[in-house]
C-alpha cells in the first residue's frame, strides 16, 4: 500500500508542473484570414463592415466578446441557426483568432438618419429613463459607445435596425446570453418607441 502511494505522489510530482507549465495560446489574427474568407465575409464582408442591417459589424468590436458570442452560438445558448452551422466547425482558439482579426478592422462610420428618433436617444443613452428604474445606456457602453472590453460590447456605428433587433430579442427572452440578465431587465422597461430611439443614436455614434 505504502508502495503504491509512493507511486502515485511520484508521478503527480512529475506530471503536476507540466500542466500547469503549459501558457494559454495567444489569439493570432493571421491564423483567422481564412475562416474570414470562406465562412464570415458574405455576411459581415472581410473587413467585418457589413452591407447589410441583418448582420452586424464586427470591425472594431472587442475580440473576447466577439469570441463569447460565436461560443454562444455553438453551444446554443445564443439562439441563431444560421450561426450555429458557421460556429459549429469553430473550436476555442478559432474563435479567440477571429475576435482578435475583427477587433484590428476598422470601423466605418455611419449616421443616424431619424433626427427626432436622436433626440430621445441621447436623453436615454445619456441620462436613461430614472421614472423607469433605466440607467444611462453611457453608464456600461461608453460616451462615445466604445464599450469596455470583456465586458460591454461596442455599439458605436452598429446598424440601427440590428441594434433595434436585440434590444427587442431581449425583452421578449429570445435572446438570453446577457451576464447578469442585464439587458433583459433594461429592454423589458423600454417602449418600442425608446428601443427605436436609443438604436438610432447609437449608429450616430463615433
Amino acid at each position: 500500500m505504502r508502495f503504491r502511494l509512493a507511486l502515485v505522489a511520484a508521478i503527480c510530482a512529475v506530471t503536476a508542473p507540466l500542466v500547469i507549465a503549459q501558457p494559454a495560446a495567444k489569439a493570432d489574427p493571421a491564423q483567422a484570414q481564412p475562416i474570414v474568407t470562406k465562412v464570415c465575409a458574405a455576411c459581415h464582408a472581410t473587413d467585418g463592415n457589413s452591407a447589410s442591417p441583418a448582420n452586424p459589424v464586427l470591425a472594431g468590436q472587442h475580440a473576447d466578446y466577439t469570441a463569447k458570442q460565436l461560443a454562444n452560438f455553438k453551444s446554443g445558448e445564443r439562439k441563431n441557426p444560421v450561426m450555429l452551422g458557421m460556429a459549429a466547425a469553430l473550436s476555442p482558439q478559432d474563435m479567440k483568432n477571429l475576435g482578435a482579426y475583427f477587433e484590428g478592422q476598422n470601423p466605418k462610420t455611419r449616421a443616424a438618419k431619424n433626427l427626432e428618433l436622436v433626440k430621445l436617444g441621447r436623453q436615454i443613452y445619456r441620462g436613461g429613463i430614472m421614472a423607469k428604474g433605466v440607467a444611462a445606456c453611457a453608464s456600461c457602453h461608453g460616451p462615445s459607445g466604445a464599450g469596455v472590453p470583456a465586458q460591454f460590447p461596442r455599439v458605436a456605428g452598429q446598424f440601427a435596425e440590428y441594434t433595434l433587433a436585440q434590444l427587442q430579442a431581449f425583452r421578449l427572452g429570445e435572446r438570453a446570453n446577457d451576464p447578469n440578465q442585464m439587458m433583459r431587465a433594461i429592454s423589458v422597461r423600454l417602449s418600442d418607441q425608446e428601443i427605436k430611439a436609443v438604436s438610432e443614436y447609437m449608429a450616430g455614434l463615433r
